[in-house]
């Protein structure tokens, strides 16, 4: 399913199963980018998901522009979201802004939704 809307590359760092890394995804695509009205997997704004030894999450992401505003209701819902699954002890969000994000991280479905395909 994910193959077929060519969702830009999320690296999976640590021990995670096939059916973990899906609940995941799908997890954060219920996180709603609120200036764009469309979720941060599709937006491709997701780079790395990391778990360590202690069942600690971390999600390294970026937004569409750096200053964003709603940056704080953004990383608040990511963590509510994934602390939701009740599988993990803690999630860490990590904004960055290297790489810079741009539309090539656009998947399939954003890019129609957007116009830009």
């Amino acid at each position: 399913m994910y193959e077929e809307l060519q969702l830009a590359p999320i690296e999976f760092v640590g021990p995670f199963t096939e059916e973990e890394k899906q609940q995941l995804i799908d997890a954060l695509m219920g996180v709603i980018d609120p200036e764009i009205g469309m979720d941060i997997v599709n937006l491709g704004l997701v780079y790395e998901l990391h778990k360590d030894e202690s069942n600690r999450l971390k999600v390294v992401m970026t937004l569409t522009a750096v200053g964003c505003p709603l940056a704080p209701v953004i990383v608040g819902d990511v963590r509510r979201s994934l602390l939701g699954l009740e599988k993990y002890d803690d999630v860490e969000v990590e904004l960055v802004y290297s790489p810079p994000w741009d539309r090539t991280r656009l998947s399939r479905v954003a890019k129609m939704a957007l116009g830009l395909y």
